[in-house]
């Protein structure tokens, strides 16, 4: 089975998506520029703190990109319904298609996904069960490179020694104060606004409820039987094993569960 490319045709989209960039390559050049590179020829710094720093913030792109691409679960027009599985799909009111209980008809994109659980703008496209796995992984290194620009940008003037060699002749050199204040400001902004967006996700997995269904209060904790947190993580991941939740370079593969469930949309 090929790669579905998913690609929404939403300007309001593309600048939210455009600032997400913006961000993250105002830190993968400005940060390194200023503060790893210049303390690691001093000897304040390893080597390997660089390395890391630009792994999390490949991870967190590469998590970007294929989430934004990546098809969310939209469903053909013409679905193969399972014979066992029929009492388990719909009718959707809006496109007149059928559909496994639980999807979503998503009025920005104009069609159904599966298990959706939000139109996200940051990454321009629906979250679904095809993508959730990658915007989790995009919330969990967004989270972890801004802890790791805020951590450095702190102890370079507080902790680490001052620099005794700096080129004044550099434009980042002689504006590094309002540089850093600028990073400063867009990383609090962003951690406590993805920490948030985090949480809400995690506990969303945890409940096997999704965003969509929390507020249109369908998923009543009676209704349902709760599942272990290993098996729910597991069918979002599309794998058990755990060290692959963390690998936004692989294709997903579904477990085998079926669609039905006991609440729906």
């Amino acid at each position: 089975m090929g790669l579905r490319i998913h690609f929404v045709v939403d300007p309001h989209g593309w600048c939210c998506m455009g600032l997400i960039v913006f961000v993250w390559l105002y830190n993968f050049f400005l940060i390194p520029k200023i503060v790893l590179f210049p303390h690691y020829e001093e000897g304040h710094i390893p080597g390997i703190l660089i390395i890391i720093f630009y792994g999390i913030a490949m991870f967190c792109l590469v998590a970007l990109v294929r989430a934004s691409i990546t098809d969310p679960g939209r469903l053909p027009e013409n679905p193969k319904i399972p014979h066992g599985e029929r009492e388990f799909w719909e009718l959707c009111n809006k496109c007149n298609l059928m559909r496994p209980k639980r999807s979503h008809h998503c009025s920005r994109c104009g069609h159904c996904v599966r298990r959706m659980d939000h139109h996200c703008p940051w990454i321009n496209n629906c979250v679904g069960e095809d993508n959730h796995w990658l915007f989790l992984q995009l919330c969990f290194y967004t989270e972890l490179l801004t802890c790791y620009a805020l951590m450095f940008s702190f102890c370079h003037y507080y902790y680490f020694l001052p620099l005794k060699k700096r080129n004044l002749d550099l434009f980042v050199v002689r504006h590094e104060l309002a540089i850093m204040r600028l990073a400063a400001f867009m990383g609090i902004t962003m951690l406590v606004g993805i920490t948030g967006l985090f949480y809400t996700q995690l506990i969303g997995i945890i409940t096997d409820t999704t965003s969509i269904e929390k507020m249109s209060n369908c998923c009543e904790e009676i209704s349902r039987p709760r599942k272990p947190w290993q098996q729910t993580f597991s069918e979002v991941f599309g794998t058990r094993w755990k060290i692959l939740w963390f690998i936004p370079f692989r294709r997903r593969q579904p477990l085998r569960v079926p669609y039905h469930f006991a609440n729906h949309v």
